[in-house]
């Protein structure tokens, strides 16, 4: 049964730093594509970043392009996604999801949430 655990969310103020991760079970973590997904208050959900099985292709919604950075660990099971140069507007509940570009709703784990607010 597919699980994916997200953390590494919080507040922070503009300019900031956070790093999320999403450890995943259940399925063959390695073959898959994965994707960030985040909602924002009063939005629909968006596709943020996404990456190859292996990790050598990496995809970025223009609105974070050069600010995030994705990645991932298939030994560990884990997907990463470094955030820089964090934005009001990057405030959002962030998740992951099996799947290429994939924007899933509900999230199917419990999400973190980011806010990024001085």
């Amino acid at each position: 049964q597919l699980q994916l655990v997200e953390s590494g969310g919080g507040m922070v103020q503009p300019g900031g730093s956070l790093r999320l991760s999403c450890v995943a079970s259940g399925f063959t973590f390695s073959s898959y594509y994965m994707t960030w997904v985040r909602q924002a208050p009063g939005k629909g959900p968006e596709w943020v970043s996404a990456i190859s099985t292996g990790g050598a292709i990496t995809y970025y919604v223009d609105s974070v392009k050069g600010r995030f950075t994705i990645s991932r660990d298939n030994a560990k099971n884990t997907m990463y996604l470094q955030m820089n140069s964090l934005k009001p507007e990057d405030t959002a509940l962030y998740y992951c999801a099996r799947g290429h570009k994939v924007v899933v709703t509900p999230p199917q784990g419990q999400g973190t949430q980011v806010t990024v607010s001085s």
